[in-house]
């Protein structure tokens, strides 16, 4: 009984057997054994990656000297600054230059847990997600200071989760790597502000024309909430836009304790930066800095460009194509000096609504100023502002020109046919001297674009860009040598070392100066009394007026004081503009920019005064003969005898041989008119074929009936 009884004892004693888990209970606690176990790997990984990773990043000194583009500071003729293209760095401040209102601003609006996380925010994220999950989905809004240095420095902003991840280890690489301050001060001297700069610097100098070590409160405020979207709140974009944003920095500044919740900032008394360069000035520099890469070599540093622009012609270029352009046309205007340095360039009403370059880029049929390179062909040939010419009908392979007034004048001179712009009378110059020649001409002067042969091209039907018929006049100011335009005089590194230094060339002979002054005085014509009298500015002006079919293009080109400008009007898509002709609002345009841009100038007469050369001057054939009352004769044995006999006048330039020293020597033969060398003598002959000693008959002499009327045998 005992035995039995502690038997039962001991069962009774013993535990139940467990029970084997259910599925789900089973299910869940691998998923939290393989959860721990992924996460211990996560983390393991994650640490070897941001270990690699520190390992891996630039020193300090190397991430402050990192600089991810080049500054490029275009100044004009006078040396002062008109426009900063590219990044600009400032100046490297540290952290103890740096204002502490600065830093509070910067961390209180992108990451007010800065100084506590260790690169990525667990709070900030948790914090998105739960917004995301609740909102619209999106996670926004994670990125520490320290994240963004990271994404600024090493990597895009694509929106990946790649992306995203190496981020986050390359942030918690800098952490452990370099302090809170030092971090801070590369985010404060990298981040991107909008209008191209890079730092607080580079900001404050660009916004507030000061260095970032004079910020002021409100001024750090409007600095640090452009990072959330630079061109958004850009004080020179939008200033409104700009003070509201800052009123969100100053809100969250006060919340966070950063600064007294007692202080008041006036926005309103912040003093931007008048933005300089960002309208006409664009065409001229989008025109001339892509020459940079041709005239420097390979180079990142920051460098200053010193132009040929002068800031009070382009300004006045600007107003007269504005107040002067006929609305909804364009305008565009080129002004070069007389060695082809580019004074002013306009392509455009306004460079914000269409950067388009018309002056550089545009090509437009030039209507009648392409009569430049007719007469000049013809000019050259032979003709003189003199001359006569017949304006009245004319048909040319089937083509029949009409002037502007579809009246004829018959006959008048080339000055007054240029002057009116006789149509008829381009045409018979042009088949003249041929169409050939003049699209040759035309290239001689520096027209690049595909020139027609056809009739018709004397009218100006083949396109051409306005910066290419203003060379072509500049050609002709300069007295018919070639002009080359430039805009860069210099290229220079911040420190001041030369890279490139621009060098006057002198051009070369177009045409003879003669041309080039029967040009001019046709070109002063056409202004003084002619179809460019809207041009006039009280000064001597020479140049032409250009009208296309339909008033689709208005052109006025012309120079005065040593300053060549022409002026191009018309519509982008090729219309008609109502009322416009070259000698209206063009003309007009050129007048108001020219009366600015010689103000300074003296004033200078043209040279119109033809030298012709003696091919031109020589009445006749006759000419190489002498005076054909006094012809020279030839005596029986072959000789030229001068008018007079042997006793008559001699030239002393060519005296006789006998009058040299050997007496009795025969008289020298001269050549026709006396102009060449003394022909050789009998007794030079005779002794050069030994005739001297043979026995000769005496000489026969002369018929005076042949010295008194010689016969028609052409004595030359």
């Amino acid at each position: 009984m005992a035995k039995r009884g502690s038997r039962r004892t001991a069962q009774a004693n013993r535990k139940p057997a467990k029970q084997p888990l259910s599925g789900w209970r089973l299910w869940f606690r691998r998923l939290i054994i393989g959860g721990v176990l992924a996460g211990v790997l996560a983390v393991v990984f994650v640490g070897l990656a941001v270990v690699f990773a520190a390992r891996s990043l630039p020193t300090y000194q190397e991430l402050k000297a990192t600089q991810t583009a080049q500054t490029i500071i275009v100044r004009a003729r006078d040396g002062s600054e008109i426009v900063e293209l590219g990044p600009s760095f400032g100046e490297w401040l540290d952290s103890g230059e740096i204002p502490d209102v600065m830093k509070e601003a910067m961390i209180a609006v992108e990451d007010r847990r800065y100084k506590s996380h260790f690169g990525v925010d667990p709070i900030g994220l948790a914090r998105a997600v739960y917004v995301a999950a609740t909102g619209n989905g999106r996670i926004a809004g994670t990125s520490t200071i320290t994240q963004q240095l990271a994404r600024n420095v090493f990597l895009n902003s694509n929106r990946t989760l790649d992306r995203k991840l190496r981020e986050a280890v390359l942030a918690m690489a800098l952490e452990s790597k370099f302090s809170k301050e030092q971090i801070l001060e590369l985010y404060l001297n990298k981040v991107y502000f909008g209008g191209g700069a890079y730092g607080i610097d580079s900001a404050s100098r660009k916004f507030f024309s000061h260095p970032a070590t004079e910020l002021s409160t409100a001024e750090a405020a409007i600095i640090a909430g452009l990072v959330k979207a630079p061109s958004r709140y850009s004080p020179t974009a939008d200033v409104q836009a700009a003070v509201d944003r800052a009123q969100v920095v100053l809100r969250l500044m006060k919340e966070q304790e950063r600064i007294s919740p007692d202080v008041t900032v006036d926005l309103s008394a912040v003093k931007l930066k008048e933005e300089r360069g960002q309208n006409s000035v664009r065409y001229f520099t989008d025109w001339a800095l892509p020459q940079l890469d041709l005239l420097l070599p390979e180079t990142f540093e920051p460098i200053e460009v010193w132009t040929t622009l002068d800031v009070g012609m382009q300004r006045a270029a600007s107003a007269s194509i504005k107040s002067n352009t006929p609305d909804g046309a364009q305008g565009a205007l080129v002004s070069l000096d007389r060695d082809g340095a580019i004074l002013a360039m306009v392509g455009g009403t306004d460079y914000v609504e269409t950067n388009y370059n018309r002056a550089s880029d545009a090509m437009r049929q030039p209507g009648s100023a392409w009569k430049l390179f007719v007469y000049l062909a013809a000019l050259e040939a032979g003709y003189t502002p003199e001359d006569r010419v017949v304006d009245a009908p004319v048909t040319i392979d089937g083509w029949s020109p009409k002037n502007s007034n579809g009246k004829f004048s018959g006959e008048i001179n080339v000055r007054t046919a240029f002057a009116y712009s006789k149509n008829t009378v381009a045409a018979q110059l042009g088949n003249e001297v041929g169409f050939g020649t003049v699209a040759s001409m035309a290239r001689r002067f520096g027209i690049s674009t595909p020139i027609s042969t056809f009739p018709a091209m004397v009218l100006g039907s083949s396109e051409t860009r306005v910066i290419d018929m203003t060379r072509a006049f500049a050609g002709v100011s300069a007295g018919g040598r070639s002009v080359e335009p430039y805009g860069i005089v210099k290229v220079t590194t911040a420190g001041g070392e030369t890279l490139y230094q621009h060098k006057s060339a002198r051009g070369s002979r177009l045409v003879p100066e003669y041309v080039a002054a029967g040009m001019t005085d046709l070109m002063q014509t056409a202004v003084n009394t002619g179809t460019g009298k809207a041009a006039q500015i009280g000064r001597p002006v020479a140049g032409k007026t250009g009208t296309t079919s339909s008033n689709k293009d208005g052109w006025f080109i012309g120079f005065s004081s040593g300053i060549t400008t022409g002026v191009w009007m018309g519509r982008d898509d090729a219309k008609r503009v109502a009322g416009l002709q070259g000698g209206r609002a063009p003309a007009r345009a050129f007048a108001a920019y020219m009366r600015y841009a010689v103000k300074d100038r003296p004033i200078e007469k043209f040279n119109t005064e033809l030298k012709l050369p003696e091919w031109q001057l020589e009445p006749d054939e006759e000419f190489y003969f002498g005076d054909p009352e006094d012809y020279y004769y030839i005596d029986e044995q072959g000789n030229l005898i001068e008018p007079g006999g042997p006793d008559g006048p001699r030239d002393p330039a060519f005296p006789i041989d006998g009058e040299q020293g050997r007496p009795g020597a025969a008289p020298a033969r001269q050549t026709p008119g006396g102009d060449g060398p003394p022909a050789a003598s009998d007794d030079f002959l005779e002794r050069a074929t030994g005739e001297r000693n043979r026995s000769a008959p005496p000489p026969t002499p002369p018929n005076p009936a042949a010295e008194a009327s010689p016969d028609s045998e052409d004595p030359g």
